[in-house]
């Protein structure tokens, strides 16, 4: 039974060692959790995107992390209520003001990793920061709606252009009618002056 035991721990310190390589090389904020949500890693992407370190995380509730502000309540509604019923969620969209960072917009994917009568249950808790994709449309959406104004703009402007133009071309064209009228009195007054 002691051997059992063994082969569980060193099972666990072996899953534990990967995870934790794995979780380092990822580009974006990781977290790992226990069952009760208190951080028991942190990669390194983490400590450097929200300027924080390992004394300031390790062992504290993900609430209370950065002097509470990851205390969100979307957050809390998935890790509390959406995670130990279902084993996942992704991309789910959150926005906040870090005290650190400033505003981000982050979409979270988390799992829950756990193996049947063991205690060690963990939670592995992925950031993407979307903050300049999402800034970046925002430019691209005012500026689109800029230039469409401008558009609009010019349009307005050169409809007005080609009105008087089209006024001027009439008071033209009738100038030639009274102009080739004139000229046929002239040439009809030529002839009568010849007879």
């Amino acid at each position: 039974m002691k051997y059992d035991k063994i082969n569980a721990d060193e099972l666990w310190n072996f899953a534990w060692t990967y995870i934790r390589t794995v979780v380092d090389t990822v580009r974006h904020p990781f977290l790992i959790l226990d069952k009760d949500l208190r951080v028991i890693s942190a990669n390194r992407t983490f400590y450097s995107f929200f300027e924080s370190k390992p004394e300031k995380t390790e062992g504290k509730l993900v609430y209370k992390l950065g002097n509470g502000q990851w205390n969100i309540s979307k957050l809390k509604i998935l890790l509390e209520d959406i995670l130990p019923k279902n084993t996942h969620f992704e991309d789910f969209r959150v926005e906040h003001k870090f005290q650190t960072v400033g505003r981000k917009i982050m979409v979270l994917n988390a799992r829950r990793i756990y193996v049947a009568n063991e205690e060690r249950q963990i939670i592995l808790l992925a950031m993407e920061d979307i903050t300049k994709e999402i800034k970046l449309e925002e430019q691209l959406t005012e500026y689109a709606a800029k230039i469409t104004g401008e558009v609009a703009k010019k349009t307005a402007q050169l409809e007005y252009r080609i009105k008087e133009l089209e006024k001027i071309n009439k008071i033209m064209a009738g100038r030639e009618i009274k102009v080739a009228k004139l000229q046929k009195e002239v040439d009809k007054l030529k002839k009568q002056v010849k007879k």
